[in-house]
């Protein structure tokens, strides 16, 4: 295998670790608005790396006009923005993912965001995470409404394209197994599983990557010329 020319992180649940964040979120929506509590394995089969109008209509068991879901989108998001405003010491980047990005930097390695995220959350983390310090946010792709979501493996041809490279020449650093799924459905060279505060059954992924971490620093040794 060639070397890795370039890398793609998905973002919530890897370079930010707010999977129980997002969790919380969800709970107070869908019992606010449809009067449900969602279970442990509604998370793990039909939340975690899936953007929110397949979330909303998996809530309220029905469908809805783009007006709708964006509408329930917005008070979810919203729930969940603050959620991180009163706390601000939950504004902070995963484990190990300020130096890897210095690094990145210094090698002139390119690297982008392939998040299932929607535009207002993007646009919050580079408000609030210095984001911009990094990353070019055109180069970021995210739920526009108009992409196939994830496992499809539209985001990561985009996010490939984004930074010049074929997928072949990829690393993708994801940790939810839809996001899995979808790297290698668009033939990324390489996927490496990262396991967070709320990790995923690892026998589910375990023959899908090609290696796990659990700091973003341990990317490092995925990157053939540092081996």
């Amino acid at each position: 295998m060639e070397n890795t020319k370039g890398i793609i992180f998905d973002f919530n649940g890897t370079l930010f670790w707010d999977s129980k964040l997002h969790e919380k979120a969800w709970r107070e929506f869908a019992l606010t608005y449809a009067n449900r509590h969602l279970s442990d394995n509604d998370f793990k089969d039909w939340v975690h790396g899936r953007i929110n109008r397949d979330i909303i209509h998996f809530i309220f068991d029905r469908k809805f006009t783009n007006e709708e879901i964006q509408n329930y989108s917005d008070r979810k998001e919203n729930i969940y923005r603050t959620f991180l405003l009163r706390d601000k010491s939950l504004l902070k980047l995963a484990p190990g993912a300020e130096e890897l990005l210095n690094y990145l930097q210094t090698i002139e390695i390119p690297f982008t965001i392939a998040t299932s995220a929607e535009f207002s959350n993007v646009d919050f983390y580079f408000k609030n995470l210095n984001l911009e310090k990094w990353f070019d946010f055109t180069k970021i792709v995210y739920d526009n409404g108009k992409i196939i979501p994830k496992p499809a493996p539209d985001i990561f041809l985009k996010a490939a394209a984004n930074i010049g490279l074929p997928p072949a020449d990829c690393l993708v650093v994801e940790d939810s197994l839809t996001g899995i799924i979808s790297a290698r459905n668009a033939g990324i060279g390489k996927v490496i599983y990262i396991v967070n505060d709320e990790p995923i059954e690892f026998a589910k992924v375990a023959n899908k990557i090609d290696g796990k971490i659990s700091n973003l620093l341990e990317v490092k040794n995925f990157l053939n010329n540092t081996n």
